[in-house]
């Protein structure tokens, strides 16, 4: 009998700040089926969601 050394592809997406590849297993969460980003940590999600607070607080509002 012979053995499959073959290394097995994991299938992988990019962190959404960082950018650094995060195995798709990780990154799926069941609960965001409509809309839904991929981070590699809680420290990458948090840059993230700061950024979006600094970009609605940079938006002037027309008047």
């Amino acid at each position: 009998m012979t053995t499959n050394n073959k290394p097995i592809e994991v299938e992988t997406v990019k962190c959404e700040v960082c950018l650094k590849e995060v195995p798709l297993s990780e990154a799926t969460v069941p609960e965001a089926t409509d809309y839904f980003v991929n981070f590699c940590g809680l420290e990458c999600y948090e840059k993230w969601k700061e950024q979006g607070e600094m970009a609605k607080v940079d938006v002037k509002k027309p008047g």
